[in-house]
Parts: C-alpha cells; sequence; structure tokens
C-alpha cells in the first residue's frame, strides 16, 4: 500500500470527488451545525464579559499589542478554528479496532489522502459556519472589521494549519495499531492546543520565559498563526510563518509516512 497521494489522470479529482461529498453530507446536518454554533456564541459571550471587564480594570486601551476589539476579534477566530476541527481519530480508531481499514486500503486511492479529503471537507463546512455566526456578533459589537489584507493573509496560513492539524491527529490516531485506547493522547494534543496552541490567548500576552519556548513548538502554527494573519496582517511575518509551517509539516509528514507504513505492515502480519 502507497503512503502517497495516487494520482494519474484523474488523480486530483478522486480526492475533490471526495471532498465535496463530505460538503454535501455536512450540510445535511444543518440542525447539528446551528447547536455547535449556539454553543459558539455562549462561548465568544463570556469571552467578550471576561476581557471587557479587564481592559477596563486595567485602564489600558493596549494588552499586548491587542486593542479590546482586535482581541474579540482573534477569540471568534480562534474559537471558530478550534470547534472546527473534525474528531478524525475516533473514525479511524474505531477502523482499526474493528478491522474496516482493511477493505479501504484495497481502494485505489491513498488511506491518508482520503482522509486528508474528508478532513479537508468537513473542516470547510464547520469553519464557514463558525465564522458566519462568530463574525455576526462581532460586527454587532464593533461594526465591519478593518483587517486590510488580513484575508488573504489568513487563507494560505489556514491551510498549512489545519494540514499539520491534521497530520498530528492522523499519527495520533494510528497509534491505534499499537495501543488499546488514543483517548488520553489526543486529550493532552488538544489541552496543548488549547494553552499554548493560542485558542485561549494570543502568544503575546504570555510571559517570557515560557512565550519564548511556546515559539519553538508546532502548537502555535495551527491557531495562532493563521489568526495573527487575519488580525493583524503583515507580509513578511506571514512569509515566516508559511515558512515555519512548511518545516514543520515536512518533519511530521516523514514521521507519518514511517508509522504509517509500519501499522499496515503490521496489520498485514497480524491480519492476514
Amino acid at each position: 500500500m502507497q503512503f502517497v497521494f495516487r494520482w494519474g489522470k484523474s488523480g486530483w479529482g478522486k480526492y475533490g470527488a471526495i471532498g465535496k461529498i463530505t460538503v454535501k453530507n455536512q450540510l445535511m446536518y444543518a440542525a447539528d451545525l446551528f447547536i455547535r454554533t449556539l454553543f459558539l456564541l455562549l462561548i465568544l459571550y463570556v469571552f467578550t464579559q471576561l476581557w471587557s471587564v479587564t481592559y477596563e480594570g486595567s485602564g489600558e486601551t493596549v494588552i499586548g499589542g491587542y486593542r479590546y476589539h482586535e482581541l474579540i476579534w482573534y477569540l471568534i477566530f480562534s474559537e471558530s478554528l478550534t470547534m472546527a476541527m473534525p474528531k478524525l481519530h475516533v473514525t479511524v480508531e474505531e477502523e482499526v479496532k474493528s478491522g474496516g481499514i482493511g477493505y479501504l486500503l484495497c481502494r485505489p486511492v491513498s488511506y491518508v489522502g482520503y482522509r486528508y479529503a474528508e478532513f479537508a471537507g468537513e473542516f470547510l463546512v464547520r469553519l464557514v459556519s463558525n465564522l458566519l455566526v462568530g463574525g455576526a456578533l462581532g460586527i454587532f459589537l464593533f461594526g465591519l472589521p478593518d483587517f486590510g489584507w488580513g484575508w488573504l493573509g489568513f487563507l494560505p496560513v489556514l491551510i498549512g494549519g489545519a494540514t499539520l492539524n491534521f497530520m498530528i491527529r492522523m499519527l495520533l490516531a494510528l497509534c491505534a495499531f499499537w495501543v488499546e485506547e488514543i483517548q488520553g493522547l489526543v486529550f493532552v494534543y488538544d489541552k496543548l492546543l488549547f494553552t499554548i496552541g493560542g485558542m485561549l490567548l494570543p502568544l503575546e500576552l504570555f510571559a517570557e520565559p515560557f512565550r519564548t519556548i511556546c515559539r519553538f513548538l508546532p502548537f502555535q502554527t495551527m491557531i495562532y498563526f493563521p489568526v495573527k494573519s487575519a488580525i493583524q496582517f503583515d507580509a513578511l511575518r506571514m512569509v515566516q510563518m508559511l515558512g515555519i509551517q512548511a518545516l514543520w509539516i515536512g518533519g511530521f509528514g516523514a514521521i507519518l509516512f514511517v508509522v504509517y507504513r509500519k501499522g499496515v505492515r503490521r496489520l498485514n502480519v497480524n491480519g492476514g
């Protein structure tokens, strides 16, 4: 079995079709999307009240380089990104345990590529719905945002961050070839994203030397990088972010290649 995408004349079309089907399936469950976005509004309401009191109590108009409205927009984006992440590990773990992965490996597409196309389609639908609802709240509170080129910077950094997030989640999910339960691993990973990944706070608000340590870890690239590019766009900084993401994607891509090959080999040996 091959790890890489199996191209050919219609290679892109195969994965594109998988992504489109996933988008259509997600849109069929509009009620679930609505419930998720209501929960997002609740979270954002709590944060707006918390930071309103913080800014008023400190007497400062700028904290950590963010004005109040910028910080709330940051949280709108970061919460939307976090809540849009599909539970990839649940699907892969179940397929490994049940043996259903064996049927998927026989398909004329890469298993990793197949899951990536599904992940991208589901993530896209969730993110758009979250941003529409969260953005509506931001516009209600502060009016239309003036991000300038931020939207342009957000998209490529978002793709890089989502791809790296997929790779790490796929790595954790493939651990099901060797361990009974992977929920604990994913739980720890999610909590790292929430904290040092920049979901709850921009890295600028962290104290030293913790802030510097976070900059040498991959977690910032998945949430902090794309949100920072949108809220406070800087072309040079965006290029640096993309370069850092590329390095981490290359590293984790190599690890994923090895783990996947070993896992499939283990499946062939034990399962016949």
